[in-house]
């Protein structure tokens, strides 16, 4: 599942308003972490990750790690943030109603 360059830059727009959801600090990307992000992906199709300061990891190299691991898309990486987006068919979404990230 490939996203285009046209819906990926309309989820940075909406991932851009969105403040952090999960954040990654010196233990890096424990099971709890991936646990996390994955539960936020399922609930909210996208979410933003902000990655500590004193993580000794490459935020770019880790988004794609992460896309991998949670079958995911890298929206976007600026700094130690990262933006990753799974559609979730089981998601009851309504014609005309909110994204569920805005909810």
């Amino acid at each position: 599942m490939t996203m285009t360059s046209k819906e990926r830059a309309a989820l940075r727009a909406e991932a851009h308003h969105l403040t952090a959801k999960v954040h990654v600090g010196q233990h890096g990307l424990t099971n709890t972490v991936l646990q996390t992000i994955d539960d936020v992906l399922r609930t909210h199709e996208l979410v933003k990750i902000q990655l500590g300061k004193n993580v000794d990891v490459k935020a770019k190299q880790t988004a794609n790690e992460l896309a991998a691991q949670m079958d995911a898309e890298v929206v976007q990486v600026i700094g130690k943030t990262v933006s990753l987006y799974r559609e979730n068919p089981d998601l009851k979404k309504k014609k005309g109603a909110l994204p569920p990230w805005r909810e």
